[in-house]
């Protein structure tokens, strides 16, 4: 009997390496991954609700690429964002109490004039 091989041959079979959880997530961290999708519930043709959700998932330094920072300047997340934002709302409360004993030291000196003014007339 003669053995004849395939016509075809067949394909390579691709060697598949296994990527551990760490190599995955170092790619999905250095490039970004954005997940994006909308949930509606509607009724009879009534939209009851809409909810956007959007994902991005990255290292720090690739979202400052992207131009994302919020977490640098939310008090909630940020030590540093707190206590600018308490030493700002201390600045904005001086000043409005600087103008309120100004408005108040103006109104009595007003005042000690007015009753210096009735005591000369008399």
């Amino acid at each position: 009997m003669i053995e004849r091989e395939p016509a075809y041959p067949a394909p390579p079979v691709a060697e598949r390496h296994p990527s551990d959880l760490a190599e995955v997530l170092e790619r999905v961290l250095d490039k970004g991954i954005v997940i994006a999708g909308d949930i509606k519930i509607d009724l009879l043709d009534i939209e009851l609700l809409t909810i956007r959700l959007r994902l991005f998932v990255s290292s720090v330094d690739t979202a400052r690429k992207a131009g994302i920072d919020w977490w640098e300047t939310d008090p909630a997340l940020s030590s540093r964002a707190a206590r600018d934002a308490l030493t700002q709302e201390n600045a904005e409360l001086r000043e409005r109490l600087h103008a309120l004993e100004s408005r108040i030291g103006s109104e009595e000196l007003s005042a000690v004039g007015a009753t210096a003014q009735e005591r000369s007339d008399r």
